[in-house]
C-alpha cells in the first residue's frame, strides 16, 4: 500500500518559515520523481516545486529563491523549505510522487501565514 504522510505545516507570520516533510512508504522512492503542489481556497492545485529522481529542482517562478526542495533517498523522505513566508503561501501542501503514468498523493497539510 502506497502512503504519502505530510507533517510540518502550521501557522507562522509573515517573513517566517516552516518546512514540510513527506515520507513515502510502498514506493521505490529513489526511482520517482517528487513534487509538491498547493491548493489554496477555491482555486486549483498548482505545482509548488519538482525534484526528479537523479535529483534536479525546478520551482515555479512565485517560490524561486524562498524555498528549496530536497530529497533523502536513504529515508524515503522529500522535504520542502519554505523561507520568507507571505501570505499568499497560505494553502494545502501536497506531497506527490510520480514515475511514468502514475502518481501518489498525500493527504495534504495546511500552511498559514498572517500579514
Amino acid at each position: 500500500q502506497v502512503q504519502l504522510v505530510e507533517s510540518g505545516g502550521g501557522l507562522v507570520q509573515a517573513g517566517g518559515s516552516l518546512r514540510l516533510s513527506c515520507a513515502a512508504s510502498g514506493i521505490a522512492f529513489m526511482l520517482h520523481h517528487m513534487a509538491w503542489y498547493r491548493q489554496a481556497p477555491g482555486k486549483q492545485r498548482d505545482l509548488v516545486a519538482t525534484i526528479t529522481s537523479g535529483g534536479a529542482t525546478s520551482y515555479v517562478d512565485s517560490v524561486k529563491g524562498r524555498f528549496t526542495i530536497a530529497r533523502d533517498n536513504t529515508e524515503g523522505t522529500v522535504n520542502l523549505q519554505m523561507n520568507s513566508l507571505k501570505p499568499e503561501d497560505t494553502a494545502v501542501y501536497y506531497c506527490n510522487a510520480f514515475r511514468n503514468d502514475r502518481d501518489y498523493w498525500g493527504q495534504g497539510t495546511q500552511v498559514s501565514v498572517s500579514s
